[in-house]
């Protein structure tokens, strides 16, 4: 059977009335279920805020005591995209809260071969991580290509940029990743 775009147009329109014409001689039309009201536990200063995870725009409920610490965490009810639900990521954002007492405060060292993680200093760390960057990146830099084009990049180090960034950071981030010739630049909301 052929079907012109219009017939196709006028078909599709004759349905779609067709089933509003049925929901209202049903007593109205219901598009969507009726959110849920769920209350927070403990309601102190509520703020809607959005997940900082996966780009989905759901809305989360922060409920903070008066001195700003974060007591909970939890999906708003009465947001379209997530109705109060959660999924794991959007569920363990209270993690990213800088009063949570499990939220590491210090950085850990493994060394290579070693079994037990140890407390450093932030210094020692950071200088750490930018030798070592400096150091594989100046081993393996590649400055042309076999076709004899510039290139200037380096194949050994890949970046990885998280969910908890905001905008701002992952542009930083890309640039800087941009600026040492990293051409594996990933975000892991796109793996």
């Amino acid at each position: 059977m052929e079907l012109s775009r219009r017939d196709f147009l006028k078909a599709s329109g004759a349905g779609i009335g067709g089933v509003f014409l049925l929901g209202a001689l049903n007593g109205g039309v219901a598009l969507a279920a009726p959110i849920k009201r769920i209350p927070l536990k403990k309601r102190h200063n509520e703020t809607p805020t959005i997940c900082p995870y996966d780009a989905s725009g759901c809305g989360f409920l922060v409920d903070a005591s008066p001195d700003g610490k974060v007591l909970n965490i939890e999906g708003d009810p009465d947001h379209p995209i997530n109705r109060g639900a959660a999924c794991a990521k959007g569920a363990s954002m209270r993690q990213l809260s800088a009063d949570n007492p499990w939220r590491l405060s210090k950085p850990l060292y493994r060394a290579p071969g070693a079994i037990d993680w140890v407390e450093k200093d932030w210094n020692w760390m950071l200088d750490t991580i930018a030798q070592r960057i400096k150091e594989t990146r100046d081993a393996d830099f590649i400055v042309r290509d076999q076709n004899g084009d510039l290139v200037n990049r380096t194949e050994t180090i890949a970046c990885m940029g998280g969910s908890a960034l905001d905008n701002e950071e992952c542009y930083l981030l890309s640039k800087l990743a941009r600026t040492l010739g990293i051409v594996y630049l990933e975000h892991h909301a796109r793996i």
